[in-house]
């Protein structure tokens, strides 16, 4: 193991990489060409509309009419006209009063779960959170509770003992109301499995809890005509919720946003650090995304597409005696036995021509390394079974 010098203030990074490499976790960048021949199932393009033509030549003309930047942060020069239309079509399309848009699906989270708790706030967070709602949560200042994943009763119980403790010694003399805020991915990011969202909101109002949940991985795939999971669980427009989205998944494009109250939206703009303080997305990117959502609006087939491909994908992998987690999205999990097995089978379907997304510790909770598909919805059925061939092809034996 290297040995610490005093004249070298980062010798501790060669005995972290150095455990990786043990460990098998080294993470590398892949550089993709333009013209990859791989089959993606690797990509977050679950409606296939990022090379899209109206897509890509709707963000050509922002980019020629606006300019390659937004200037600045949306509260100086980086609000466009088309800021302000996809803002609408958002909120309208996804049943609330309003909506923010925001630089990456990241800094939503970061966004909401910060300025919507505090310091003297609860936050109760899903165990399966991503990543972006877990920082969201350090960022906040606020006791977080973290509770098993998808448990509405541990949601209800942490919220139960904060309203005990806020009651004080039961004489009413206690302080106020403490603010309670539970938060969730409404599809989780590495099985793929749904939130149960309407429980959720049972026990946060049984408490005047509010609820924040990432669409990131609904929109566009679940609900009526991609609504979202929210919007099928009939909580879109709810005064006591709020969702975020990326623009980068479904939409094909790159950004992210808030959709809720909005006295909501209006909190944000004035104390949202990752609004305030950051450059506003760039308007090609929003001219992408308003013309995915206008395609989704007009073709919403699109969505459950992506669900068949997916019950597709699972049904034929099961069947050749793969483990895979029953999707309910977009998302199909396929575990591996180890770490190790899990990057070498990955590189195995690349090398056939497939490209796999490969989930090890530390991004899954549960310590499980697995494959992971991402179906979409522009698939071919001969792409499918081509999919299927080489992953079970080049599956790790026991």
């Amino acid at each position: 193991m290297p040995q610490d010098r005093p004249d070298d203030a980062f010798a501790w990074i060669d005995a972290q990489r150095e455990r990786r490499d043990r460990d098998g976790l080294v993470r590398r960048l892949s550089p993709r060409p333009a013209d990859s021949p791989l089959l993606d199932l690797a990509s977050n393009d679950y409606l296939g509309l990022a090379r899209h033509p109206e897509v890509t030549a709707a963000a050509a003309g922002a980019a020629h009419r606006w300019g390659a930047g937004s200037t600045g942060s949306r509260l100086v020069t980086g609000s466009t006209e088309l800021h302000a239309t996809l803002e609408r079509e958002l909120a309208d399309f996804c049943g609330f009063e309003a909506a923010l848009v925001f630089s990456s699906g990241y800094a939503a989270n970061l966004a909401a779960v910060s300025a919507l708790s505090g310091r003297d706030a609860l936050v109760v967070s899903d165990a399966g959170n991503h990543a972006s709602l877990i920082d969201g949560c350090r960022l906040s200042r606020a006791e977080v509770a973290v509770v098993p994943h998808s448990d509405p009763e541990a949601v209800r119980k942490a919220l139960g003992a904060a309203a005990e403790e806020a009651a004080g010694d039961g004489t009413g003399a206690g302080p106020a109301r403490r603010r309670a805020l539970a938060v969730s991915d409404a599809v989780f990011s590495v099985d793929g499995d749904v939130a149960p969202l309407a429980a959720f909101a049972t026990a946060c109002r049984a408490h005047g809890a509010a609820m924040v949940v990432d669409e990131a991985h609904g929109l566009g795939v679940l609900g009526e005509g991609g609504r979202g999971a929210v919007h099928g669980a009939g909580l879109a427009g709810a005064p006591d919720v709020v969702v975020t989205a990326t623009l980068s998944k479904s939409l094909g494009s790159q950004g992210g946003v808030v959709l809720g109250p909005a006295r909501v939206i209006e909190h944000l703009v004035n104390t949202a650090r990752t609004f305030i303080f950051d450059t506003g997305l760039n308007p090609a990117a929003v001219a992408a995304a308003l013309a995915s959502l206008r395609l989704l609006r007009r073709e919403p087939e699109r969505a459950a597409r992506v669900r068949t491909v997916a019950m597709g994908l699972y049904g034929r992998l099961t069947a050749a005696g793969l483990a895979a987690v029953r999707p309910d999205a977009s998302v199909v999990s396929v575990r591996a036995p180890s770490p190790e097995r899990a990057v070498r089978w990955a590189a195995d379907c690349r090398a056939a021509g497939l490209m796999v997304g490969c989930f090890r510790p530390p991004s899954v909770p549960d310590g499980i390394s697995r494959l992971r598909l991402t179906a979409r919805g522009d698939l071919t059925e001969e792409q499918i079974e081509m999919a299927v061939d080489v992953i079970v092809r080049t599956a790790p034996t026991a």
